[in-house]
């Protein structure tokens, strides 16, 4: 009976948690007993960790508050939820932790009601939280993320492939936005958790790392002034001796994108068959910006300064953008397709280099993963 009673609140903890579209859906308790929604945080850069008042990673107190101290007015909130489940080394009331934590690290961050974070008590937040970022694994370079693992595989040889929470001051980063960026294991270096938080509270740091290639759009046409402000930023991008080696041509005619997605349908249509959410061959984006380079060649770094810079306009005014070059190959090789070319306007001496699908975001994509082992910083 026990264990059914376990079952059925693991299985309550995990509707309630993924059933969740946004962090901002829960609620919890504070110091006091008292519900609290993260709504309240909405357009906060959040770092959400479960403490310990008795653990070997205490001592991150004192880096969490500072940390805090520094971006606290760009924005930035550190959620405290103690939790007595790795070694019971959380122990007393949230009051008695309180007390402790500001008598000896002077945190002025808000620390909530004691919590669990596994199993069958496992706060719904917790249960979202994990969902959204698992476990990734201990630094096998890392001395302290050694011994976390020696410990852990001890006790369970399997531990690496489930997502719970493996011990005190494991943290997640949340976006403004509410979008669950990274989780931390308590070894990892403070310095790499507030290089990130660096970046998310800067304003133009987070919207470069927030960028992700768009591939889903509403079918909805973006306004001509943010079209004209987005270009804008493009062509305020650095061109070496101003030369500017470029045109722009902005797509807002549907019936022209429509009719050379007919074109490209008959010369593809059995890609066309396979993909279900297929609207026009440019991702279905609404509108398009088409960049042309000069025909003898050069100006294509230039060109990939203003496509950056419009791309990133975009992102900030919240479009979505995609930057193609397989439509240009089939425009530029069909003739069937002519009318399209003939539509922009390119004057002969130049040439369709590439085109930015562009429009209201119907996906979040995730982050893919880059090869920092490809820096190196020469001193």
């Amino acid at each position: 009976m026990k264990r059914l009673m376990t079952i059925c609140l693991l299985a309550v903890a995990s509707v309630l948690g993924t059933s969740a579209q946004s962090i901002y859906d829960f609620k919890v308790k504070d110091d006091v007993g008292r519900d609290v929604s993260l709504a309240d945080y909405r357009g906060k850069v959040l770092l959400i960790v479960n403490t310990a008042t008795r653990c070997g990673f205490t001592p991150q107190y004192t880096e969490l508050e500072a940390i805090y101290e520094k971006y606290r007015a760009e924005g930035f909130e550190i959620l405290d939820f103690p939790c007595n489940q790795f070694g019971a080394q959380a122990p007393g009331t949230i009051q008695e932790i309180h007390q402790f934590c500001t008598a000896n690290f002077d945190i002025h961050f808000p620390q909530f009601d004691k919590i669990d974070v596994n199993g069958a008590n496992e706060s719904p937040l917790y249960t979202f939280l994990k969902a959204k970022k698992g476990f990734g694994g201990f630094d096998a370079n890392d001395q302290r993320g050694k011994m976390m693992d020696g410990m852990l595989r001890r006790q369970d040889a399997n531990y690496a492939e489930k997502s719970d929470i493996k011990w005190n001051f494991t943290k997640f980063l949340v976006a403004r936005d509410g979008c669950v960026l990274k989780r931390y294991e308590p070894t990892e270096p403070m310095s790499l958790v507030e290089a990130d938080i660096c970046m998310e509270v800067n304003p133009v740091l987070s919207n470069i790392m927030a960028r992700r290639s768009v591939r889903k759009y509403l079918d909805k046409p973006v306004e001509h002034e943010k079209l004209q402000t987005v270009v804008r930023c493009g062509i305020n991008a650095p061109s070496g001796m101003n030369s500017q080696p470029w045109i722009v041509r902005v797509v807002e005619d549907q019936k022209l994108i429509a009719d050379v997605t007919e074109v490209y349908k008959k010369a593809n249509a059995e890609q066309v068959k396979r993909d279900k959410d297929f609207k026009n061959m440019f991702r279905n984006a609404p509108n398009l910006i088409c960049v042309c380079t000069p025909a003898k060649g050069g100006g294509e770094l230039d060109a990939g300064l203003l496509g950056e810079n419009m791309m990133l306009a975009a992102q900030a005014m919240g479009l979505g953008t995609c930057c193609l070059g397989g439509p240009v190959r089939f425009l530029l090789s069909n003739a069937d397709a002519k009318f399209f070319i003939d539509r922009l306007d390119i004057p002969a001496d130049y040439r369709l280099n590439y085109i930015i699908a562009i429009g209201y975001p119907d996906e979040q994509p995730e982050a893919k993963p880059r090869d920092e082992g490809k820096v190196k910083y020469i001193k």
